[in-house]
């Protein structure tokens, strides 16, 4: 996992990478509180740590459900948060067009879950020569990822990881199936796995999607005892109050508890985890 997103490798010491923030943008007081408390806790844990936070979340139940500031404001509110706090940013893209702009400001671009097979936005985003991280959609086997990442190779990308978050049988649930890490890391590229949108119950809310974050802490150890080169959470100050994913979210104040563990049990596993050089 050498030199992906300037992460040293596990057997170097190195920990895991923290994609983290809240889901979507709600105002830049809220998300700027949540970078700069992200950044204090991940630098004191040791832990390399890319804000995350959508300008849009396309892809909501309802009609009705907010979606964020929008392509320009967001960028905006990302981009003052990045100059203040030195951070890098993540943020996810739904469209072809958006794939230039967004890497201006952009240190990593996002492909969502839904849209992980989308050629021509792979390769827009892939073009940009940002790092990608691709979420591996709810309906593909892991093994089915090799897809996803020769498109990005063959539209020039050298650093990409894919996020595991879960699989869907219907029925509002996602299942965890741990042997993908494994599986997606043969495939050669390191592996994040998503914490909260893996405890999510897609529609559960019927109008929106539900979730159980109780059961955050424990499929966050699970991945990393299994080897993942990251993890994905979503946080919120007040998650019962947030306007997306708030069941599945982290309260903001619980991650240090939440992340410490972790580190321990990273540095017992680290070195059994393989190089990609």
């Amino acid at each position: 996992m050498n030199n992906f997103f300037s992460l040293p490798a596990a057997d170097s010491g190195g920990s895991f990478l923290l994609i983290a923030g809240p889901c979507v943008i709600e105002s830049f007081d809220t998300t700027f509180q949540a970078a700069s408390l992200l950044k204090a806790v991940t630098e004191e844990l040791g832990i390399p740590f890319i804000f995350k936070s959508s300008f849009d979340k396309a892809n909501r139940s309802s009609i009705d459900s907010f979606r964020g500031p929008g392509f320009e404001r967001g960028l905006e509110i990302l981009s003052e948060i990045k100059k203040e706090l030195k951070v890098k940013i993540i943020s996810d893209i739904h469209l072809p067009e958006q794939a230039a702009p967004a890497a201006k400001v952009l240190d990593i671009i996002q492909i969502p879950a839904f849209l992980c097979r989308q050629t021509d936005l792979i390769t827009a985003a892939a073009r940009t020569g940002k790092p990608l991280n691709i979420k591996k959609g709810q309906f593909l086997a892991p093994l089915e990822c090799d897809n996803i990442i020769k498109k990005a190779r063959a539209a020039g990308c050298t650093q990409l990881s894919i996020t595991e978050r879960g699989s869907s049988f219907g029925y509002n649930n996602l299942v965890v199936d741990f042997r993908s890490i494994d599986i997606i890391r043969g495939l050669g590229v390191p592996v994040i796995f998503d914490v909260t949108h893996s405890v999510q119950l897609p529609g559960g809310a019927g109008t929106s999607s539900a979730g159980d974050r109780k059961f955050a802490p424990t499929l966050a150890r699970a991945a990393v005892a299994a080897g993942a080169d990251g993890l994905f959470i979503e946080t919120h100050p007040d998650p019962d109050r947030a306007l997306c994913d708030g069941p599945n979210s982290v309260p903001l104040a619980e991650m240090r508890s939440f992340l410490k563990p972790l580190v321990a049990i990273h540095k017992i596993v680290a070195p059994l985890t393989h190089d990609y050089s």
